[in-house]
């Protein structure tokens, strides 16, 4: 039987990328590209779309209703920095339209659904280097607990339900082909832009402020990796650990004076995002997703940080 996928905040950062990369798999009418906003042009020019706010379950059900989707990717969502400003409306987004998605996947039986969760569902006394998938985890920001709560919420439907939800806890993802969408990590994006285009870059985050982080091409591989796996190997319905690379501000910095030798980097005073990156892991051990469905890394610093340059430098015409 061929799939019918659904991608609900298919413009946003992943899923921009994940939408193309579905529809270059399944075929472009079988991909139903889905946000409040109008879709961006590579979505727009390769197949169906549809407006949809993940918080009206009239809209929702309709589109379920239309598609009968066998695949749903929820990846609507308001990240961390952007969160803390609009507290209640990121746990109302990013919980309500979970539970309303999850609602409709258990009514319409579709086959499977992929929800991000994040590293972010750490917090201050999780360990902070190789930060096991088991663990204390008390997040102290609204995006952290709501994709916590989540995470429980994707466990018990699975549980009672029997609903195949699959998820992954990804690091700071880096990407040229989307804009950053309000995240502590996005600085990891704009310090590329702005390398390119004045040659220096001031960071919110001090210079020693390790975080994982992850390609984009990664990330995706990832996604469809997991998705792909055969139920029985899915040992973890909550979420898994993905690790990626962990770097400093100051360690990017000096990768990219490699291809720029140029390029300067200074520090803004401190900064409301400096307090979520202190909050979250250095490093995370991501085992589990190695030995469940051969997860394994291809993009280290080096190769990302020339494969950023290199793309962006086309996208900007420089």
């Amino acid at each position: 039987m061929s799939e019918k996928i659904l991608v609900i905040g298919a413009n946003g950062q992943i899923g921009t990328e994940l939408v193309i990369a579905l529809r270059n798999r399944h075929g472009g009418q079988q991909v139903i590209a889905s946000d409040i906003n109008n879709p961006v042009e590579a979505i727009k020019d390769s197949g169906p779309f549809e407006f949809a706010n993940v918080l009206d379950k009239e809209t929702l059900y309709g589109l379920f209703q239309k598609h009968q989707p066998t695949q749903v990717y929820l990846l609507a969502a308001i990240l961390s920095a952007v969160g803390e400003q609009k507290p209640k409306l990121a746990w109302d987004l990013n919980m309500n339209g979970l539970i309303n998605v999850l609602d409709l996947a258990v009514e319409f039986k579709t086959s499977k659904v992929f929800w991000p969760s994040s590293i972010a569902v750490f917090g201050p006394h999780s360990p902070k280097q190789n930060t096991p998938q088991y663990c204390i985890m008390d997040p102290n920001t609204v995006y952290g607990f709501s994709k916590l709560a989540g995470e429980r919420w994707c466990e018990y439907y699975h549980a009672k339900h029997g609903l195949d939800v699959r998820s992954i806890r990804y690091p700071g993802l880096i990407s040229w082909k989307a804009a950053p969408g309000g995240g502590t990590t996005d600085y990891a994006i704009h310090i590329f832009y702005e390398a390119l285009k004045t040659g220096t870059y001031q960071s919110f985050l001090s210079a020693d402020t390790m975080l994982p982080m992850m390609y984009m091409e990664d990330a995706i591989r990832a996604t469809l990796q997991l998705m792909d796996a055969p139920a029985e190997q899915i040992s973890i319905r909550s979420s898994y650990n993905l690790g990626g690379i962990s770097f400093t501000p100051e360690t990017l910095a000096r990768e990219i004076k490699q291809h720029l030798p140029e390029f300067a980097i200074s520090y803004a005073d401190q900064d409301s995002r400096q307090a979520i990156a202190d909050s979250w892991p250095q490093s995370i051990d991501d085992s589990q997703a190695a030995q469940d469905w051969n997860w394994k890394l291809e993009y280290d610093l080096p190769r990302m940080a020339a494969e950023m340059l290199k793309n962006l430098k086309n996208t900007l015409n420089l």
